[in-house]
C-alpha cells in the first residue's frame, strides 16, 4: 500500500486490531506513523480507531462505549455480545450508577472460561446462552435487546438500579412491559428472578428522570401510596397550571424533584416560585424534593408528605 492509499483504508475501518488495520492494507511501520501523527489512537491494549470516529463519539457516549466493546471483542477470540452496563449505555438508557470508565460487560457462550477475558481488568464476564431474539445490533456491535438488557440488570443489581433502567427503557420506548415479560418468562430459575418480576411490574414509563424513578422506590419503601405521574393539574377555573412529577389526587397533593433547582436563583428558580404560588392559590399543596434530601434522609421527606396530607384534609373538612 503506498501512502495514498492510507486515507482509502481509513475511511473503510474505524477500528481494529494489527491483524485487521494489516488486512486494510496497512504495514506495521505505517501503523505507527498514523498513531504518532494522532490519525489512530490505541482505544484498548492491541486495538486501534480512527481519529475521525473518535470525533464523532465525542458527542454519542454510546457510540463511544460501543468503541471500547468492538476493541475487547476484537482482540479476544470469542468474542462475545455486549450486556448489562454495557448494553445500557449503548441503548442510552439512563442508570443509577455508571460502571467505571472503560468497563466493558460481556455475555459470552455457557462454558467459556471467563479467565481468559480477565487478562483486561476493564471487562466483565457472564457465561450464558443468549437466544437469537434477545440481541440486535447498535453501532455494528452486537448487545442486548432493552429488554433483556433491563432483565439482566434488574437481576444483577439493587432493585433501585433496575427501577432506574427500566423506567428509562419504557419512557424511550426502546422496550414494552409484555417484552419485558416475556425476556422473565425464559429465565423462571435464574438467579435474581424474583426481583426482576418486582421491578418489571413496578417500572413506569412515565418516570422522566432518574431522580424521579429513585423518589418512586423511596415512597414505596416509606409506604407512601402511589402517586400518579407527569398530571396536567388545572386550577379552579379549568386552566391548566403546570404538569407536576408526582400527584396524590386524593388529597391535592403535589411532589416535585428539583435536583439542583433548590439552590438555583435565576430565572428558573423564579418561574418555579410563580408556579408554586399558582398551584397553592388552587388550593394544592406542593412538596419540593431534592436528591441530597431524598438519599440522605427518606423518611422526613415521607413525614413531610404525610403532613401535607394531614394539611389538605383538615383544609377539606374546614370547607365542608
Amino acid at each position: 500500500m503506498t501512502s495514498r492509499d492510507v486515507p482509502d483504508a481509513l475511511s473503510k475501518v474505524d477500528i481494529g486490531t494489527l491483524a485487521t488495520w494489516r488486512a486494510a492494507g496497512i504495514s506495521v511501520r505505517q501503523l505507527r506513523t498514523l498513531v504518532s501523527s494522532g490519525q489512530l489512537v490505541r482505544v484498548r491494549h492491541g486495538a486501534y480507531a480512527t481519529s475521525g470516529v473518535l470525533a464523532r463519539a465525542e458527542n454519542d457516549p454510546g457510540l463511544r462505549h460501543a468503541l471500547d466493546v468492538a476493541a475487547t471483542m476484537a482482540i479476544r477470540r470469542h468474542g462475545g455480545i455486549a450486556s448489562h452496563h454495557s448494553a445500557a449505555q449503548m441503548h442510552g438508557l439512563r442508570l443509577l450508577k455508571q460502571p467505571p470508565e472503560g468497563t466493558v460487560t460481556l455475555t459470552v457462550p455457557a462454558g467459556t472460561r471467563p479467565g481468559r477475558y480477565r487478562q483486561d481488568a476493564g471487562v466483565i464476564c457472564h457465561a450464558q446462552e443468549l437466544p437469537a431474539e434477545q440481541v440486535t445490533m447498535r453501532y455494528g456491535v452486537a448487545v442486548t435487546t432493552a429488554a433483556r438488557t433491563v432483565v439482566d440488570l434488574a437481576r444483577t443489581t439493587s432493585f433501585m438500579e433496575g427501577v432506574v433502567v427500566a423506567d428509562a427503557a419504557l419512557y424511550e420506548r426502546h422496550a414494552s412491559k409484555g417484552e419485558l415479560r416475556r425476556v422473565l418468562g425464559g429465565c423462571e430459575r435464574w438467579p435474581g428472578n424474583g426481583r426482576a418480576r418486582r421491578v418489571a411490574e413496578f417500572a413506569d414509563g412515565l418516570a422522566e428522570s432518574v431522580l424521579e424513578s429513585c423518589a418512586r422506590v423511596f415512597f414505596r419503601e416509606q409506604g407512601l401510596p402511589p402517586p400518579e405521574l407527569q398530571v396536567h393539574v388545572t386550577g379552579r377555573d379549568r386552566t391548566m397550571i403546570a404538569r407536576v412529577d408526582f400527584f396524590w389526587r386524593r388529597y391535592g397533593v403535589i411532589a416535585e424533584t428539583d435536583g439542583l433547582l433548590k439552590y438555583d436563583s435565576g430565572e428558573r428558580a423564579i418561574a418555579e416560585r410563580r408556579r408554586d404560588r399558582l398551584l397553592q392559590e388552587a388550593g394544592f399543596e406542593v412538596i419540593h424534593v431534592t436528591w441530597q434530601e431524598l438519599f440522605s434522609d427518606a423518611a422526613r421527606v415521607a413525614g413531610r408528605i404525610r403532613e401535607a396530607f394531614s394539611r389538605a384534609s383538615r383544609l377539606r373538612l374546614a370547607r365542608s
